[in-house]
C-alpha cells in the first residue's frame, strides 16, 4: 500500500512567490518533489499551517506529516507563529508520526513547550559543518547510515534554544546544540533536523543568491559579487556532481553531493512509516 503523506508549508503567499521566482518551487513543493523521488508510490497532499485551516479528513488519515522549512521565526509570538504551533499541536494530539526540517523543527519544538531564538552567531549559510551525534543519537533510527560526523545543506538564522519535555537532541554542532532531535509529546513522535536533507545543491545556490544582501549587511561577505561567485560554483557542481575540483573549492564531500546520502534522514523516516503501516495492517 502506498504511503499517504501530508507536506505542510509555513510560508506566506509572498514568500512562496519569491522562492518560486528564483528556484521554481516553494519550499513545501520542493519537499513534496523530493519525497516522490524517494518513493514513487507515495501519495502527497499539501497544507499550510499559518492560514488557520486544517485538512478536512483529519491528521489520522495520513501515515506521516512533514513540515517544510520557511523564514518563519517562532520566537516572534505573532498570529502566524501561534497558528503554526497550534497546527503542530494538533498533529501531536492525533498521534500521526511527523518530521520537519529547519523551521519545521522549530515549529514542533515550540508546539510541545520548547523555545527558539536567533543564533548567537551569524546565519548558518550554505552548509552545516561537522554535525556530530550526541550519545542519544547513537543507534537512533533517524540517523541510520550517517557517520559519526557529517555535513548537510543548511540556511537558518534561528535555532531551538530549549527543547521541550520529551525532547532529545540527537546531533549538534558547536554553535547549534540541536541539529537533530526527537520530540515525544501527547500521542505523537516528531523527528526533526535543523538542516535541509530535502534540497539540492542547486537550491542552496539559489538560497545564497536570495540572501546575498543579508550576508553583506552581516559582514559574511564583502559584496554580493562574492556571494554570486560561491553560488555559481555550487550551480556548476549541481549540474556536474563528478567535478571533484568544484567540491574541493566548496569544502564539501559525498554527504552533500550524493543525493542518497544527502536525503538519509528523509529515507529513514519513510522506512519508519512503512514499518508502522505494516504493523497497523497486521493488527487490523
Amino acid at each position: 500500500m502506498p504511503l499517504h503523506l501530508l507536506v505542510v508549508s509555513s510560508e506566506t503567499p509572498d514568500q512562496q512567490a519569491r522562492r518560486r521566482a528564483l528556484s521554481g518551487t516553494a519550499s513545501h513543493e520542493t519537499f513534496a518533489e523530493t519525497l516522490r523521488k524517494l518513493d514513487g508510490t507515495c501519495i502527497v497532499a499539501q497544507a499550510n499551517c499559518i492560514d488557520g485551516t486544517r485538512p478536512a479528513e483529519g491528521f489520522a488519515a495520513y501515515d506521516g506529516v512533514l513540515f517544510a522549512g520557511s523564514p518563519i521565526q517562532m520566537h516572534g509570538g505573532g498570529p502566524e507563529q501561534r497558528a503554526a504551533a497550534a497546527f503542530a499541536e494538533a498533529v501531536f494530539e492525533a498521534g500521526t508520526p511527523s518530521f520537519g526540517s529547519c523551521a519545521g523543527l522549530q515549529i514542533a519544538a515550540t508546539a510541545a513547550g520548547g523555545t527558539t531564538k536567533p543564533r548567537d552567531t551569524h546565519m548558518e549559510a550554505g552548509f552545516a559543518r561537522g554535525i556530530t551525534r550526541t550519545p542519544a543519537g547513537h543507534g537512533h533510527p533517524l540517523l541510520r547510515g550517517r557517520p559519526s560526523v557529517w555535513d548537510a545543506p543548511a540556511m537558518h538564522s534561528d535555532v531551538v534554544d530549549r527543547l521541550p519535555p520529551g525532547g532529545t537532541s540527537l546531533a549538534a554542532t558547536p554553535n547549534t546544540s540541536v541539529q537533530v532531535a526527537e520530540i515525544r509529546h501527547r500521542q505523537g513522535v516528531f523527528w526533526g533536523v535543523q538542516y535541509h536533507p530535502e534540497i539540492s545543491i542547486g537550491e542552496i545556490a539559489d538560497a545564497l543568491r536570495r540572501e546575498a544582501p543579508s550576508f553583506v549587511a552581516d559582514e559574511l561577505a564583502r559584496n554580493e559579487g562574492e556571494v554570486e561567485a560561491q553560488a555559481a560554483i555550487l550551480q556548476r557542481l549541481d549540474a556536474h556532481p563528478d567535478r571533484d575540483d568544484l567540491a574541493r573549492q566548496m569544502g564539501i564531500g559525498l554527504d552533500v553531493i550524493d543525493p542518497t546520502r544527502r536525503t538519509t534522514e528523509l529515507q529513514n523516516f519513510l522506512d519508519h512509516l512503512r514499518v508502522q503501516a505494516v504493523t497497523r495492517s497486521g493488527a487490523a
